[in-house]
């Protein structure tokens, strides 16, 4: 199975389990967006990468109620529960694009993306970084929420114990949290060192780690305004 039938099969639960998939979900999305350099009635537009079932959007909208969000996805199940979740909100759009292999579309002050990238394989993790700092206007934002490799055999063994260990104590069914071991086994997480460097070798300044919690990260970096 591939990653996108991976996560067409499971776009109806995805929601759901959020939460209980990702033990520290608070200071995770809340350190995401902690970082936007925006004021709360600015108007501005944003790229989410990876978007799903729009998770991430909605919670920036929330915040930032007049900011316009650009969702892109591969998997075109998430994105009809993205569309559920918007149903009736103008200043949203909608992308069923592979961002590893097609174009971002137009150039944003903010680009977002939160556990996606580390599906693809480090070479693509690469490239992705050069084509998102592309696709920034001059002091744009990039904000990165992902998983990371541990830096060792034995970290990363600590970090897959920990997060087996929360998922087995929550009530995830069970057919369900198998099919959350099967999406696991398709990640290709890179260490944090290797993130932040392919950031800062795509050009990024300020490029700096604010959250971390065995493998979950929430990283970020800007591009330099030459205007």
């Amino acid at each position: 199975m591939t990653v996108k039938e991976l996560f067409d099969a499971g776009a109806h639960k995805y929601d759901g389990n959020r939460r209980k998939v990702i033990y520290c979900f608070d200071d995770f999305y809340g350190t995401l967006l902690d970082l936007i350099p925006f004021d709360r009635a600015d108007r501005f537009s944003f790229l989410d990468l990876g978007a799903g079932t729009g998770l991430v959007s909605a919670l920036i909208r929330k915040r930032f109620p007049n900011a316009e969000a650009h969702l892109l996805d591969i998997s075109e199940k998430m994105l009809e529960k993205a569309r559920e979740r918007f149903s009736g909100e103008g200043a949203v759009k909608f992308y069923a694009r592979d961002y590893a292999r097609e174009t971002l579309p137009d150039r944003f002050p903010l680009i977002v993306s939160a556990m996606s990238i580390h599906h693809l394989s480090d070479t693509e993790k690469q490239q992705l970084m050069q084509r998102i700092f592309n696709a920034l206007t001059p002091a744009g934002c990039f904000i990165h929420a992902e998983l990371a490799l541990g830096t060792t055999p034995d970290t990363e063994a600590c970090y897959q114990r920990y997060w087996r260990r929360h998922l087995e104590s929550t009530d995830i069914e069970k057919a369900e949290l198998e099919a959350i071991y099967k999406r696991m086994a398709c990640d290709r997480p890179a260490t944090l060192e290797y993130q932040l460097a392919w950031m800062r070798a795509a050009g990024f300044v300020d490029v700096d780690c604010y959250f971390k919690r065995y493998n979950f990260t929430v990283y970020a970096g800007k591009k330099p305004d030459k205007t």
